[in-house]
Protein backbone atom coordinates (compact mmCIF):
# COMPACT_ATOMS: atom_id res chain seq x y z
CA UNK A 1 0.00 0.00 0.00
CA UNK A 2 1.11 3.55 -0.74
CA UNK A 3 0.55 6.05 2.07
CA UNK A 4 -0.53 9.63 1.37
CA UNK A 5 0.26 11.13 4.76
CA UNK A 6 3.40 11.01 6.91
CA UNK A 7 3.38 11.88 10.60
CA UNK A 8 6.64 12.43 12.45
CA UNK A 9 7.64 12.35 16.05
CA UNK A 10 10.30 15.00 16.71
CA UNK A 11 12.69 14.05 19.49
CA UNK A 12 15.01 11.29 18.35
CA UNK A 13 13.47 11.04 14.88
CA UNK A 14 14.18 14.38 13.20
CA UNK A 15 16.38 16.12 15.76
CA UNK A 16 18.96 14.93 18.24
CA UNK A 17 17.21 16.13 21.40
CA UNK A 18 16.90 12.75 23.10
CA UNK A 19 20.32 13.29 24.68
CA UNK A 20 19.14 16.55 26.25
CA UNK A 21 16.05 14.91 27.73
CA UNK A 22 18.29 12.26 29.24
CA UNK A 23 20.74 14.80 30.67
CA UNK A 24 17.93 16.88 32.19
CA UNK A 25 16.22 13.85 33.76
CA UNK A 26 19.60 12.53 34.94
CA UNK A 27 20.38 15.81 36.70
CA UNK A 28 17.02 15.70 38.48
CA UNK A 29 17.47 12.01 39.34
CA UNK A 30 20.92 12.70 40.80
CA UNK A 31 19.51 15.48 42.96
CA UNK A 32 16.83 13.11 44.26
CA UNK A 33 19.36 10.25 44.73
CA UNK A 34 17.56 8.07 42.17
CA UNK A 35 19.70 5.69 40.07
CA UNK A 36 18.95 6.52 36.42
CA UNK A 37 20.66 5.02 33.37
CA UNK A 38 20.35 5.47 29.62
CA UNK A 39 18.45 2.17 29.55
CA UNK A 40 15.99 3.56 32.11
CA UNK A 41 15.61 6.57 29.84
CA UNK A 42 14.24 4.31 27.07
CA UNK A 43 11.02 4.03 29.11
CA UNK A 44 10.59 7.81 28.99
CA UNK A 45 10.83 8.20 25.21
CA UNK A 46 7.59 9.41 23.65
CA UNK A 47 5.97 9.76 27.08
CA UNK A 48 4.59 13.02 28.51
CA UNK A 49 6.58 15.02 31.04
CA UNK A 50 4.37 14.13 34.02
CA UNK A 51 4.19 10.45 33.06
CA UNK A 52 7.99 10.46 32.70
CA UNK A 53 8.33 11.94 36.17
CA UNK A 54 6.10 9.19 37.56
CA UNK A 55 8.39 6.58 36.00
CA UNK A 56 11.47 8.31 37.43
CA UNK A 57 9.99 8.47 40.93
CA UNK A 58 8.94 4.83 40.65
CA UNK A 59 12.54 3.89 39.86
CA UNK A 60 13.56 5.51 43.13
CA UNK A 61 10.68 4.08 45.15
CA UNK A 62 9.40 7.64 45.65
CA UNK A 63 6.10 7.40 43.78
CA UNK A 64 4.08 8.23 46.93
CA UNK A 65 6.51 10.79 48.35
CA UNK A 66 5.33 13.96 46.63
CA UNK A 67 2.07 15.89 46.37
CA UNK A 68 0.64 16.82 42.97
CA UNK A 69 1.92 20.36 43.47
CA UNK A 70 5.42 19.16 44.34
CA UNK A 71 5.46 16.90 41.29
CA UNK A 72 4.52 19.84 39.07
CA UNK A 73 7.49 21.69 40.54
CA UNK A 74 9.85 18.76 39.88
CA UNK A 75 8.62 18.45 36.29
CA UNK A 76 9.11 22.19 35.86
CA UNK A 77 12.66 21.91 37.19
CA UNK A 78 13.45 19.21 34.63
CA UNK A 79 11.93 21.30 31.84
CA UNK A 80 14.00 24.35 32.78
CA UNK A 81 17.15 22.24 32.53
CA UNK A 82 16.02 20.84 29.16
CA UNK A 83 15.07 24.24 27.71
CA UNK A 84 18.47 25.62 28.69
CA UNK A 85 20.00 22.94 26.45
CA UNK A 86 17.69 23.35 23.45
CA UNK A 87 17.99 27.13 23.40
CA UNK A 88 21.49 26.53 22.05
CA UNK A 89 20.33 24.21 19.25
CA UNK A 90 20.72 24.92 15.55
CA UNK A 91 20.30 23.09 12.24
CA UNK A 92 23.46 21.06 12.89
CA UNK A 93 21.45 18.93 15.33
CA UNK A 94 19.01 17.71 12.71
CA UNK A 95 19.55 13.99 12.27
CA UNK A 96 21.13 12.75 9.06
CA UNK A 97 18.61 12.52 6.25
CA UNK A 98 15.85 14.46 8.02
CA UNK A 99 15.59 17.44 5.68
CA UNK A 100 16.17 15.29 2.61
CA UNK A 101 13.35 12.93 3.64
CA UNK A 102 10.90 15.74 4.33
CA UNK A 103 11.78 17.41 1.01
CA UNK A 104 11.35 14.12 -0.89
CA UNK A 105 7.94 13.52 0.68
CA UNK A 106 6.80 17.03 -0.25
CA UNK A 107 7.93 16.50 -3.85
CA UNK A 108 5.80 13.34 -3.95
CA UNK A 109 2.78 15.32 -2.78
CA UNK A 110 2.64 13.50 0.57
CA UNK A 111 1.03 15.52 3.37
CA UNK A 112 3.29 15.94 6.39
CA UNK A 113 2.39 16.48 10.05
CA UNK A 114 4.37 16.68 13.25
CA UNK A 115 2.97 14.54 16.06
CA UNK A 116 5.06 15.23 19.14
CA UNK A 117 4.39 14.98 22.88
CA UNK A 118 6.84 17.84 23.43
CA UNK A 119 5.52 21.23 24.52
CA UNK A 120 8.86 22.63 23.38
CA UNK A 121 8.39 21.48 19.79
CA UNK A 122 7.78 25.01 18.36
CA UNK A 123 11.09 26.23 19.83
CA UNK A 124 12.98 23.23 18.45
CA UNK A 125 11.45 23.62 14.98
CA UNK A 126 12.34 27.31 14.97
CA UNK A 127 15.89 26.75 16.18
CA UNK A 128 16.54 24.06 13.54
CA UNK A 129 14.72 25.90 10.74
CA UNK A 130 12.30 23.15 9.64
CA UNK A 131 8.90 24.58 10.62
CA UNK A 132 7.97 25.33 7.01
CA UNK A 133 8.38 21.69 5.97
CA UNK A 134 5.22 20.65 7.84
CA UNK A 135 1.64 21.12 6.69
CA UNK A 136 0.36 20.70 10.25
CA UNK A 137 2.05 20.82 13.65
CA UNK A 138 0.49 18.97 16.58
CA UNK A 139 2.42 19.02 19.85
CA UNK A 140 2.00 18.75 23.60
CA UNK A 141 0.36 22.17 23.71
CA UNK A 142 -2.55 21.07 21.53
CA UNK A 143 -3.43 17.59 22.83
CA UNK A 144 -4.36 16.36 26.29
CA UNK A 145 -3.53 12.65 26.07
CA UNK A 146 0.00 11.30 25.99
CA UNK A 147 1.31 8.46 23.86
CA UNK A 148 0.58 5.53 23.74
CA UNK A 149 -2.84 7.17 23.37
CA UNK A 150 -3.27 7.82 19.63
CA UNK A 151 -4.71 11.34 20.03
CA UNK A 152 -1.68 13.26 18.74
CA UNK A 153 -1.61 11.28 15.48
CA UNK A 154 -5.37 11.25 15.06
CA UNK A 155 -5.50 15.04 15.43
CA UNK A 156 -2.73 15.39 12.84
CA UNK A 157 -4.56 13.19 10.33
CA UNK A 158 -7.85 14.94 11.02
CA UNK A 159 -6.30 18.36 10.40
CA UNK A 160 -4.89 17.10 7.11
CA UNK A 161 -8.21 15.51 6.13
CA UNK A 162 -6.59 12.08 5.77
CA UNK A 163 -7.97 8.67 6.72
CA UNK A 164 -5.99 7.03 9.50
CA UNK A 165 -5.28 3.99 7.35
CA UNK A 166 -3.60 6.23 4.75
CA UNK A 167 -1.05 7.47 7.28
CA UNK A 168 2.47 6.28 8.11
CA UNK A 169 4.10 7.29 11.37
CA UNK A 170 7.85 7.71 12.00
CA UNK A 171 8.69 7.03 15.65
CA UNK A 172 11.69 6.15 17.80
CA UNK A 173 9.75 5.09 20.91
CA UNK A 174 7.68 2.06 21.81
CA UNK A 175 4.94 4.32 23.22
CA UNK A 176 4.77 6.28 19.98
CA UNK A 177 4.61 3.13 17.86
CA UNK A 178 1.83 1.77 20.05
CA UNK A 179 -0.02 5.06 19.55
CA UNK A 180 0.35 4.74 15.77
CA UNK A 181 -0.97 1.18 15.79
CA UNK A 182 -3.86 2.17 18.07
CA UNK A 183 -4.83 4.77 15.46
CA UNK A 184 -4.74 2.16 12.68
CA UNK A 185 -1.67 3.68 11.07
CA UNK A 186 1.48 2.12 9.58
CA UNK A 187 4.25 2.29 12.18
CA UNK A 188 7.85 2.89 11.07
CA UNK A 189 10.36 2.49 13.89
CA UNK A 190 13.58 4.48 13.80
CA UNK A 191 16.36 2.95 15.89
CA UNK A 192 17.17 -0.48 17.27
CA UNK A 193 14.59 -3.21 16.62
CA UNK A 194 15.00 -4.65 20.12
CA UNK A 195 13.47 -1.46 21.58
CA UNK A 196 10.76 -1.07 18.91
CA UNK A 197 8.75 -4.28 18.93
CA UNK A 198 5.47 -2.53 18.07
CA UNK A 199 6.78 -1.33 14.69
CA UNK A 200 5.60 -2.69 11.35
CA UNK A 201 9.11 -2.09 10.03
CA UNK A 202 12.29 -0.81 11.69
CA UNK A 203 15.07 1.24 10.08
CA UNK A 204 18.21 2.20 11.94
CA UNK A 205 17.98 5.77 10.63
CA UNK A 206 16.01 7.94 8.22
CA UNK A 207 18.45 7.30 5.39
CA UNK A 208 17.43 3.64 5.28
CA UNK A 209 13.78 4.44 4.39
CA UNK A 210 12.75 3.27 0.91
CA UNK A 211 10.22 5.98 0.13
CA UNK A 212 9.11 4.46 -3.16
CA UNK A 213 8.03 1.31 -1.32
CA UNK A 214 5.63 3.09 1.02
CA UNK A 215 4.73 6.47 -0.54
Amino acid sequence: MKYTCALFDLDGVLVDTAKYHYLAWKELADRLDIPFSEQDNERLKGVSRMASLDILLELGGLEDRYTAEEKESLAGEKNERYVAYIRRMDASELLDGAVELLDALRKKGVKIALGSASKNAPMILERTGISALFDVIVDGNSVSKAKPDPEVFQVGADKLGEAYGACAVFEDSQAGLEAAKAAGMFAIGIGEAVNLTAADIVCRNLQEINLNQYF
